[in-house]
């Protein structure tokens, strides 16, 4: 995901936020540097080629109480100067006066950008940049945190500043100077000779200030702030609750009868949970065992505990996460969307989604029509596949088949797979090392894209010892970028999920130490299971697929061509087309020879025998009906939710939700059934109104994959070629031209959904 909750996006509603320094005159720049000693990290913000604007300087410059206040500062990693961020010095100590030292700053430097702006770029679009870029890259760094190293400590000093930091981004997007000038270049007469990418910004930057509320006045202005401050605050309250109640779910098991069916490496990683909560004795074979609701355990339980009860626990505890007493996120989600709405009408729109869809490529009416073609052609075979698993838990003799519920699907779904394709997904894990997928990962890319990734650990800092850091070159041997990758859950103070993010973004702007453009960097995130003794990593299918897809995001971060850092990467892109790149690099895994390269026995050395590929890519599509209705489910309710739904009205967020199911789920929803308040995407993440991105995407991913088999997947020197020119086009582009524009560069025409049902066996191959 994105960011995902996936958070490399910005909101549609507000400009991305972050900063660096103004560009003034020589004699502040020599009047700062003469009060700051040699090794101060405030020359973070007077690099060589930018110092900051006259009202920074004498803001350090006129009393002993900002002498005092500097000193105070100096040892703040956050106000350091820095190549990569130092991830390992930052403490929630930290935040409170680095971030309001960082924002003080800003302001003086936005107050000097106002006064002097031009409708010309280095007057305009570079100062902002430097703003844009500096509290992204500092907040950034701080949240990044909050997602893989929580604490108590740190959540109350970002509850402390997050005000100031919306109310600083509020300032800035609504700033009409800076609106006016945008708009002032748009209307010359050099607009024509501008670049593609440089409109692309420009139309960006006006359609974000609108969306930011720059045309409201007075009261109108101040209630939009008001509700943008309550969101800020719901959405951070919403996925804190979702953590904790996650966290807070324990069930120590002492009998092993009670977890029969686990395999090794859930038994290992359950002992090694009760090892962390005190019982330091536990082992694999011994216990005792700690079941939790984090993706590994949960997983395991579902689909291989024999003990139904348990399941049914497990189950009941995962669907009413954050549900009730203190962590109880049902009145969060009214209050969210009454004030999207509020805050969309605000704006001139009807309902949330509209504002949702003003910076995306769908509107609301083609996300309902793809949603329900998706849908109808998804039903049958989903009703088709809950009768062979009724029919296969009858004919295994089970009581359960009388009753079957929620609680035994995946476990059935597990042995009907087992049974029809004889395959063991845990018997596969051996065969997936984290360290050989990693390499074959990076030769695909090399083969791909013409690009070699090296591991380059120790070269940055990193927030936990697992964390490796790598560096992308290309075929010169040049370094292009870098990137971080934390793989391995820590339930106690990571949240769920795997996403990618953005540290750097490309620019030309913010190039030093007499390189052209910063290079990029960015941090993958997973969630899988960690080395248990002195094995490595052991993953499932499904896990290695997921690596593939935040790499996606990765690399289309990293291989832009693009200099303006607004449109660069990731950065400007519509929403719904950030997950091309993602789901295109999970079609690989089903690539022979891609697979074949990372599938290889951990022990024996061993290549997964040709015969378990076959079955894999026959188990390809197994219930593909019914997974395809689950993502339906969640972008129809996230879409009724922003749409029809009246927050204020009688009707609650769980009726929207049964009434969806009715047409989007084979067998309906437990009465308590409460997963809204965990569907962190649409109520803490970036996919409110969203969620249909997706299947909006894998609709261009698997069109996109469709040009690489229609050269022949086995035709190399074809497939390197295509590989280039996806790269060229796709990976290099960013935001400086429409998705659409984009695709069509590529694959030479406009996209269709039919490679998508196809590849999900929901049409004929001839389709």
């Amino acid at each position: 995901m994105l960011l995902s909750t996936v958070s490399f996006l910005l909101t549609s509603a507000r400009l991305p936020a972050a900063a660096l320094s103004g560009n003034p005159r020589q004699a502040h720049r020599l009047l700062l540097l003469s009060v700051l000693p040699s090794s101060s990290p405030l020359r973070a913000f007077c690099p060589a080629a930018s110092r900051p604007s006259p009202a920074t300087c004498s803001a350090y410059s006129s009393s002993s109480h900002a002498a005092s206040a500097m000193a105070e500062q100096a040892d703040n990693p956050l106000l350091a100067d820095f190549d990569f961020p130092p991830f390992d010095r930052v403490d929630p100590s930290h935040v409170r006066p680095g971030i309001r030292a960082l924002l003080s700053r800003l302001e003086g430097e936005l107050e000097e950008l106002e006064k002097g702006v031009e409708p010309a770029w280095g007057k305009l679009v570079d100062p902002l940049e430097r703003i844009v870029d500096r509290l992204d890259v500092i907040w950034g760094m701080v949240d990044h945190l909050k997602a893989v190293k929580d604490s108590a400590d740190l959540r109350a000093a970002v509850e402390d500043v997050q005000p100031e930091k919306v109310k600083f981004e509020l300032r800035l997007g609504q700033s009409k100077p800076i609106y006016e000038a945008f708009n002032a270049i748009r209307n010359s007469s050099a607009w024509d000779s501008l670049s593609d990418a440089r409109k692309r910004v420009v139309e960006g930057q006006i359609k974000d200030a609108v969306l930011g509320g720059v045309a409201l006045e007075d009261e109108q202005r101040e209630k939009f702030n008001q509700i943008q401050q309550e969101l800020e605050k719901l959405t951070e309250k919403f996925s804190e609750n979702v953590l904790d109640a996650t966290k807070k779910f324990e069930k120590l098991i002492t009998d092993k009868k009670e977890i029969d069916g686990l395999p090794a490496t859930a038994l290992g990683l359950a002992a090694q949970t009760a090892v962390s909560k005190g019982h330091e004795n536990a082992s694999a074979e011994n216990g005792p065992w700690v079941i939790t609701l984090d993706a590994p355990s949960y997983m395991a339980v579902m689909q291989h505990a024999k003990n139904r009860a348990l399941r049914e626990e497990v189950y009941r505890a995962y669907l009413t996460r954050a549900s009730s007493g203190d962590l109880d996120n049902t009145n969060i989600i009214s209050q969210i969307l009454k004030l999207r709405l509020e805050k969309a009408k605000l704006l001139g729109y009807k309902n949330y989604a509209e504002v949702s869809m003003a910076r995306k490529m769908a509107t609301v009416d083609r996300v309902q029509e793809l949603l329900e073609k998706i849908r109808a052609a998804s039903w049958d075979n989903a009703v088709q596949d809950m009768e062979d698993l009724k029919v296969f838990v009858k004919d295994s003799g089970s009581a359960e088949a009388n009753d079957l519920t929620h609680w035994d699907l995946s476990f059935w779904s597990e042995r009907l797979r087992e049974s029809k394709y004889d395959i063991d997904e845990e018997g596969l894990r051996p065969y997936f090392a984290l360290p050989k997928v990693m390499d074959g990962l990076f030769s695909l890319a090399n083969k791909l894209f013409g690009i070699s990734v090296e591991p380059a650990d120790g070269l940055a800092p990193v927030w936990n010892s697992d964390v490796k850091f790598y560096c992308v070159k290309d075929s010169s041997n040049s370094p292009v970028a870098y990137f971080y990758f934390d793989p391995y859950s820590r339930p106690s103070e990571k949240r769920g999920g795997a996403w990618m993010n953005v540290v750097f973004s490309r620019s030309r702007v913010l190039a030093r130490n007499g390189s052209p453009v910063r290079l990029p960097i960015a941090h993958m995130v997973c969630n899988q299971m960690p080395p248990v003794g002195d094995k490595p990593s052991l993953m499932t299918f499904r896990e290695v697929e997921t690596v593939f897809h935040e790499f996606g995001h990765a690399l289309q971060h990293m291989l832009t061509r693009q200099d303006e850092a607004f449109v660069a990467g990731i950065r400007g892109i519509e929403w719904d087309a950030v997950e091309l790149p993602s789901q295109f690099m999970e079609n690989w895994c089903y690539h022979k020879d891609t697979l074949l390269s990372i599938a290889k026995h951990y022990e024996t050395g061993e290549l997964l025998p040709e015969e378990i590929y076959a079955k894999l890519v026959a188990a390809k599509n197994f219930r593909a009906g019914t997974f395809s209705l689950r993502q339906i489910r969640f972008a129809s309710v996230d879409m009724e939710l922003h749409t029809t739904y009246d927050p204020s009205g009688p009707v609650s967020v769980y009726d929207v939700d049964r009434k969806v199911a009715e047409r989007t789920q084979v067998l309906a929803p437990l009465p308590e059934d409460r997963f809204l308040c965990g569907f962190s995407h649409i109520f803490a993440g970036g996919y409110a109104a969203g969620y249909y991105s997706y299947k909006w995407a894998e609709v261009l991913s698997a069109d996109a994959f469709s040009a690489f088999e229609d050269v022949g997947l086995d035709n190399e020197k074809a497939i390197e070629e295509t590989g280039r020119r996806f790269r060229e086009t796709v990976l290099a582009l960013g935001g400086g031209k429409s998705p659409l524009e984009v695709f069509v560069s590529f694959r030479g025409r406009e996209p269709s959904p039919e490679a998508l049902l196809r590849h999900n066996g929901l049409l004929p191959v001839a389709a």
